[in-house]
């Protein structure tokens, strides 16, 4: 099928945008446009526009726009071709023919669509019948409205082998099991798939049947599956299609969310509370197509799981078929129910107000990613923080795009050391120049910082300089990054534009394909909106490692590192020697506390000496 662009313009010259907007969202005439209440996002004051002359729509709230075909794919979840050939059946267009073996496909299709709209016609008039009394008894015991259940159309499949066959006998055998709706077994005749259930039709986005799913209705049948659903066909395949997805799609727009639970009857009883963009898989785990499918309708789909551990791992799975898939602004939430209870059973129990309260709470998947890893067995020895951390970083390197995968790394390595390396509370710490030793003598306390050091720390202030000429040392030793990278990750950065200057170096060790140069970062940098360092930053230090070339650079920049982690580490460990001396006041607690105060003083001093003030260059 070829679709020239000349083709594709007078398809959208023949369409009336305002008419076919028209059809799901009440429209009014504003001048020479038309005005509506946005259906992309919830609005009271219409910012929606819509431009028949210029032939596009255009939302001044949440910027959404596009033409007729646009409409058709976004708003009415179609796909390219479907919202082609819908738009130009209205305007009375032929499509432009497919190749002989396309037609024949598309021929063989129109045929099976035929089929499947018999066999829905034949299980609906069934279930109204006195054969299907039992299949109408289990409805009415899930409470589903009427109109619920005409609107699924729900049928019955006689508990016959033949019984399909014979009502659709205008159709040839070889149809039937093509459509999955007879199944052939060397050996034996072919007979019917469904028999004895509540029949569900599965439809595509357009909204024919494709597919069926049936639920058994005898107990006592223990050696045949609860749920069964077509197979594979030409016109179904089960992990491209999610089931609802044309009801949700306009019911979506209304709500700016979609709901994907995990079976069709949970679609159902959520469309019968009133909740109608309810969505789910057939029978297998989310697939990375109906991800996208769903990124169609919103940008971050909400998943609900069961609080067992079978939906904990239906998370973990549809969380690692989605973390390759991210992108900015693109992904999903998880929201989990009480632990043994359904979408149905929740609002039977607690009424609606509860599942609004459930999905309300959905999480980030990094926060649940966070969770399930943290779960998955203990972290008590080093060995285990370790096994934590890996599992950790593999799922993050499985992310495509590099800004969601350091920010990823960088969210997940700050939880790992608030957990492998906790942070004691500490008062601010004053050495006083006297002080009581053991025994009630008063003792002589440290003597004060020369006035330089002094000055110079004051500068430093809450290390922030000295980050800044550690980043501005990076980037003139690129090289440097891979081996400091274990230790910068540990930085508590405040600034949040440091702390995005240190993601996104530690993000280039992972990503690059051969050794860094200076030369290579900066452009790179630049690229995402960050800029090097400069003088300012590191309040007029200097420091030898800052271009890179003065002798003994690397290992200056090493000790530079080593100062922003180990400060603080031996400022915890005074205040905390400080609180057990005041508590015990002996010889043991006060040599420990002096000990740690002589090192924070040395630590202090040597970090003077090494951000030398330019006036004493």
């Amino acid at each position: 099928m070829s679709l020239t662009p000349q083709w594709l313009d007078e398809l959208r010259a023949r369409t009336s945008l305002s008419a076919l907007i028209g059809r799901s969202v009440r429209v009014q005439k504003a001048g020479r446009e038309f005005k509506a209440c946005c259906p992309f996002h919830n609005e009271k004051t219409p910012s929606f526009t819509i431009n028949d002359e210029k032939g596009f729509y255009h939302c001044f709230g949440c910027g959404a726009h596009g033409d007729a075909i646009r409409w058709m794919t976004d708003h009415q979840g179609l796909p390219f071709l479907d919202a082609v050939k819908e738009l130009a059946a209205s305007a009375g267009m032929e499509v432009p023919a497919p190749d002989p073996r396309a037609a024949r496909r598309a021929e063989e299709q129109k045929s099976l669509h035929d089929v499947m709209a018999a066999a829905q016609a034949f299980f609906v008039k069934s279930l109204a019948e006195d054969q299907g009394a039992q299949a109408r008894a289990y409805l009415a015991s899930r409470g589903f409205p009427a109109h619920i259940v005409k609107e699924f159309g729900f049928g019955y499949a006689p508990d016959s082998r033949t019984a399909l066959k014979e009502a659709l006998s205008q159709f040839p055998e070889s149809m039937l099991i093509e459509a999955g709706l007879r199944i052939i077994v060397e050996g034996r005749d072919p007979y019917d798939r469904f028999r004895g259930r509540l029949m569900l039709p599965i439809c595509d986005p357009r909204g024919r049947v494709i597919a069926f799913g049936g639920r058994i209705l005898d107990k006592t049948k223990t050696d045949a599956p609860k749920y069964l659903n077509s197979p594979d066909t030409p016109l179904f395949d089960k992990g491209r299609t999610v089931y609802n997805l044309h009801r949700a799609s306009p019911a979506s727009r209304q709500s700016g969310r979609v709901v994907v639970v995990e079976g069709y009857m949970d679609v159902v009883a959520l469309a019968a509370a009133g909740i109608g963009e309810a969505v789910a898989p057939l029978g297998t785990a989310l697939t990375e197509d109906q991800i996208e499918r769903l990124w169609r309708l919103t940008e971050c789909p909400v998943l609900c799981f069961d609080g067992d551990a079978a939906g904990q791992r239906a998370a973990t799975r549809a969380i690692v078929r989605a973390l390759p898939l991210l992108r900015p602004g693109h992904s999903l939430k998880i929201a989990v129910l009480p632990d043994k209870l359904d979408p149905d059973d929740l609002i039977k129990q607690r009424g609606v107000a509860a599942m609004e309260d459930v999905l309300a709470a959905a999480r980030p998947m990094v926060e649940v990613l966070w969770d399930i890893e943290r779960a998955a067995g203990p972290v008590t020895t080093p060995e285990d923080k370790a096994g934590l951390k890996a599992r950790l970083m593999a799922h993050v390197e499985s992310i495509g795009d590099n800004d969601i995968k350091g920010l990823y790394r960088r969210d997940l390595l700050d939880r790992f050391g608030e957990l492998a390396y906790p942070q004691r509370e500490r008062p601010a710490f004053q050495p006083s120049q006297r002080r009581p030793g053991p025994g009630g003598k008063w003792q002589p306390g440290p003597p004060p910082l020369p006035a330089a050091v002094t000055a110079r720390m004051q500068a430093v202030g809450e290390r922030r300089p000295l980050l800044a000429a550690v980043l501005a040392g990076l980037i003139a030793q690129p090289r440097e990054i891979a081996r400091h990278a274990e230790s910068l990750a540990r930085i508590e950065v405040p600034d949040p534009a440091l702390a995005a200057l240190l993601d996104a170096l530690i993000d280039l060790v992972h990503s690059a394909a051969q050794p860094l140069e200076s030369t290579h970062v900066l452009p790179i940098l630049a690229k995402r909106g960050l800029r090097a360092p400069s003088a300012d930053d590191y309040a007029g230090m200097r420091f030898g490692f800052l271009d890179g070339k003065a002798p003994g650079a690397a290992e200056e920049l090493a000790e530079a590192v080593d100062l922003l982690v180990g400060l603080p580490a031996v400022e915890a460990a005074l205040a905390e020697a400080t609180r057990r001396h005041e508590a015990e006041f002996s010889d043991e607690t006060f040599a420990e506390q002096q000990r740690l105060l002589q090192r924070r003083l040395a630590l202090l001093a040597r970090l003077g000496q090494m951000g030398r003030t330019r006036a004493g260059m």
